[in-house]
């Protein structure tokens, strides 16, 4: 993880880009692309069952996380991959972190309306509550909403 003394340069000298599909990929990596980071790598989490059956299989979890990083790299075309497995989506992002050094969280919420993010636990509230190193909040675009 990067020193809390990094200045406003290195905010986005490595950012961390979780991604859930093909498409969430390539728009999250359009909408980071304005900002220049120096490095990007794309993380996708295969969510784990713990005990219980998987809510994909993992080979296709696998392949949905290839397509994803595929579509960063039309825009990144250095972009790195990390694949996480675990059951809580937001834990892994943190994990990921430390595991490729990043120096920031770049995430672009994503849809649903309020009871949806209830439901699953709103994701983006616990990244900006609990995550290790600054979260870059991305902006959907307009065809997004």
């Amino acid at each position: 993880m990067s020193s809390p003394d990094a200045g406003p340069a290195d905010l986005l000298g490595h950012a961390l880009l979780p991604v859930a599909n093909e498409d969430d990929a390539l728009a999250t990596a359009r909408a980071l692309e304005p900002y220049d980071p120096d490095r990007v790598t794309a993380l996708h989490v295969v969510e784990k069952g713990g005990g219980v059956p998987d809510k994909t299989p993992v080979e296709q979890s696998e392949e949905l996380a290839a397509e994803s990083y595929a579509a960063v790299r039309t825009v990144f075309p250095d972009a790195e991959e990390h694949t996480a497995y675990g059951r809580d989506v937001a834990d892994e992002i943190f994990d990921a972190v430390d595991a490729v050094d990043a120096t920031a969280i770049a995430y672009r919420p994503r849809g649903g309306n309020r009871i949806a993010r209830f439901l699953s636990g709103d994701l983006s509230v616990k990244l900006v509550t609990d995550a290790p190193v600054p979260v870059v909040a991305l902006p959907r675009a307009e065809s997004d909403d």
